[in-house]
């Protein structure tokens, strides 16, 4: 009779550590839209009633997306808020176009990280994944 052998599950949840890692990616941009505020007043044509609601909606959108993390659409969402974040950007003030090729750079690397994570988990490399007292 030939034995089965399975990939175990991991011991701990793996991707309770990425979601952390997002919702601080995502509370770090915010913090750092807000702080470009003084930027965007001082250089360029100022600060408009479009500009501050763009940039404060963004922001708080941000921070309550740190909230949601655990969802299946989270890294939709996350991405379609890079996505306003260059747009914007492009259309405002070109601090803001850094800011989100920066952070658009950031979530590629987030990007790579869920696939190889995922990839690991397939072959039951994880730490945790590894049988104990095995040869």
């Amino acid at each position: 009779m030939a034995e089965q052998t399975s990939i175990p599950e991991p011991a701990t949840d793996p991707w309770k550590g990425f979601r952390g890692v997002m919702a601080g990616t995502l509370i770090l941009e915010a913090i750092t839209v807000l702080l470009a505020l003084p930027v965007v007043s001082a250089v360029g044509g100022g600060l408009e009633w479009w500009s501050i609601t763009f940039l404060v909606g963004l922001a708080v959108a941000m921070f309550l997306g740190a909230g949601v993390q655990g969802k299946p659409w989270a890294m939709t969402y996350n991405l379609v808020l890079q996505a306003l974040l260059i747009i914007g950007g492009a259309f405002m003030q070109l601090s803001i176009l850094v800011i989100g090729v920066v952070f658009a750079i950031v979530w590629a690397f987030i990007l790579f990280l869920r696939a190889d994570v995922r990839k690991r988990i397939a072959a039951g490399l994880l730490p945790s994944q590894r049988m104990s007292g095995t040869s």
